[in-house]
């Protein structure tokens, strides 16, 4: 048995952090559900930029929308839905198997609608009908207007992806959207089972304060602040609230640890994963990351239900002088403005190769 077998058989699933139509067409998705139990993936403005600009695997496709007319976000669109609706495909067994609580794959809504409410909630309905697959959420990232799109998607059955939250109290309030809009749906008898996920970012902690913590605190403080998170999400999971909902019919918004390869070259490349091993959870896994992990990983132990000592590390990053509520917000914004100009450099890649492939016949 290889350790990424053992982690899923902890009752964690592995979902790839990435999608191209390469590992599509040439099978290696397809080895990676049969050997490293990966049930479901995720993608995301930059995952899809890399893709098309690194690989003439989508040229033929860019040519013909082009051809046909279309251009900009509406060409992305299908391109990338094509993608996910076949790796949609080769989930939905696992989907079935588990009653829609594991086999998903992910598409963001357009980065530029972080801040537009109605936006993203038109652009979450839309995204999910054009799908046309039961096992696709739609990612809204969990900024302040965010929180009402997630809530309302919700209510209208539309299965969300909450993205971009970097903190306990930013998880606490995706949360929250959702159990109101599982709420909403059981007052208006609706059926309350609508899935979502809420994805906390772990390793672009560690990132920001690589220059400012003390060497005894190097690369703790994502998992520290995964802790304090988990610790949360259980304490949800436990309440009377919850259990109300449970009792008619409604699912666990899952926690997601997102961010989880190393970038510090002087790290274990399976850090962030041996770490955040905990059952009811899922780990999307960047590709090198997944290999390294099934190669060498290490399940030493599990997260303790009560945060462990994540608040005791927090404790000491406090005061070495890092605010951590402020770096929340910060890391926030600029997770959601990189999204942006990975979604401007797309549209730009996309209209350049339109042009180029047009001319050339």
């Amino acid at each position: 048995m290889n350790k990424a077998q053992e982690l899923h058989d902890l009752g964690q699933s592995l979902w790839l952090d990435n999608i191209t139509r390469e590992i599509l067409d040439n099978g290696t998705l397809r080895r990676y559900i049969d050997e490293f139990a990966v049930t479901g993936l995720t993608s995301n403005p930059t995952i899809f930029d890399e893709a098309i600009g690194n690989t003439d695997a989508y040229d033929k496709g860019i040519r013909d929308k082009a051809k046909a007319g279309k251009s900009g976000e509406a060409l992305f669109m299908e391109l990338a839905l094509e993608d996910l609706r076949r790796a949609a495909d080769l989930f939905r067994p696992v989907f079935d198997a588990t009653e829609g609580v594991d086999g998903w794959v992910s598409m963001e809504v357009s980065p530029l609608l972080a801040s537009d409410t109605s936006g993203s909630i038109d652009a979450a309905a839309r995204i999910h009908g054009q799908a046309e697959r039961p096992n696709l959420y739609v990612k809204i990232p969990g900024t302040p207007e965010g929180i009402p799109a997630i809530e309302e998607s919700i209510f209208e059955g539309v299965p969300i992806n909450v993205t971009l939250l970097f903190s306990r109290e930013q998880y606490v309030a995706a949360a929250e959207a959702y159990l109101r809009g599982i709420e909403r749906r059981i007052a208006a008898k609706r059926d309350p089972r609508v899935a979502s996920v809420a994805s906390l970012f772990v390793s672009r902690w560690d990132k920001a304060v690589a220059d400012k913590a003390p060497p005894e605190l190097r690369n703790r403080l994502g998992i520290a602040i995964g802790g304090r998170t988990y610790r949360a999400y259980r304490e949800l999971l436990a309440s009377p609230r919850w259990k109300k909902l449970a009792a008619a019919g409604a699912r666990p918004q899952r926690l997601l640890w997102a961010s989880t390869g190393t970038k510090d070259p002087k790290a274990s490349d399976t850090l962030y994963i041996e770490a955040l091993a905990a059952p009811d959870t899922i780990d999307t896994i960047p590709e090198k990351t997944l290999r390294a992990f099934a190669d060498h990983g290490e399940l030493r132990s599990v997260m303790a239900e009560d945060g462990g000592d994540a608040e005791a590390v927090l404790a000491s990053f406090a005061k070495a002088g890092i605010d951590t509520d402020a770096l929340a917000l910060q890391l926030q914004l600029d997770g959601a403005q990189a999204f942006v100009k990975s979604w401007k450099e797309l549209m730009t890649r996309i209209a350049d190769k339109s042009d180029a492939l047009a001319h050339a016949g």
